[in-house]
């Protein structure tokens, strides 16, 4: 991610009205940074003005194993149909009303594939929420509802090698073997990215990487 696309982002943010809460959206594919670029955006914006800008992962909405597995839907785990959309939706609409002292939001657990919830509160002092994840700008029910609820879009567009290499990377920390890393990737992971790529709406901001 370049440091101007971060920097334009941040610029665009402070521009908004401060007098109301902003809401970011941030979508790309797996691996292609938006958790990073997110996080990083977010330590930016409270360096310039402590307090002010908190962070949203749609991970948090995994739906859990419990439900996962005896659907079938565990190997797919990640795919749109895998999180709670109307959840989310009803997190952003409270976050954009800001009418509470504060907000509890869940925070995806990697190490053991579970969402913690209540992990991060977000207080009714932010003013710029930073919700980041694959399928935010998805151009089909119920992800389409989500969109009403944000001010400003932002996509992250990463060619489909550099997401191969940076996947695989990820689930070799993760100690998948090579069939399973093949299996994650050929069967959920650049399929869903696809997808992102191709059914998303335009964003407001795309931030292009090569490498």
């Amino acid at each position: 991610m370049s440091a101007a696309g971060a920097e334009a982002l941040a610029e665009c943010l402070f521009k908004l009205d401060p007098e109301r809460r902003v809401i970011l959206a941030i979508a790309g594919a797996p691996g292609s940074g938006k958790s990073t670029l997110a996080e990083g955006l977010v330590a930016d914006l409270n360096a310039r003005e402590p307090g002010c800008a908190a962070l949203l992962p749609m991970d948090g909405f995994h739906y859990d194993d419990l439900h996962l597995v005896p659907a079938g839907l565990r190997p797919r785990k990640g795919a749109p149909e895998t999180f709670d959309v109307g959840g989310l939706r009803q997190m952003l609409a409270r976050l954009r009303a800001r009418d509470e002292d504060a907000v509890a939001v869940p925070v995806f657990d990697r190490d053991i594939e579970i969402a913690r919830a209540g992990a991060r509160l977000i207080p009714r002092a932010v003013r710029i929420v930073v919700a980041e994840g694959n399928y935010l700008l998805l151009d089909r029910a119920p992800w389409d509802s989500l969109r009403p609820l944000f001010d400003v879009t932002a996509m992250i567009e990463v060619p489909e090698a550099v997401l191969r290499a940076r996947l695989t990377g990820r689930w070799v920390r993760h100690g998948l073997s090579p069939a399973e890393i093949a299996q994650k990737l050929d069967g959920n992971d650049l399929p869903n990215g696809r997808l992102v790529a191709s059914a998303s709406v335009p964003a407001d901001v795309v931030l292009r990487q090569t490498a």
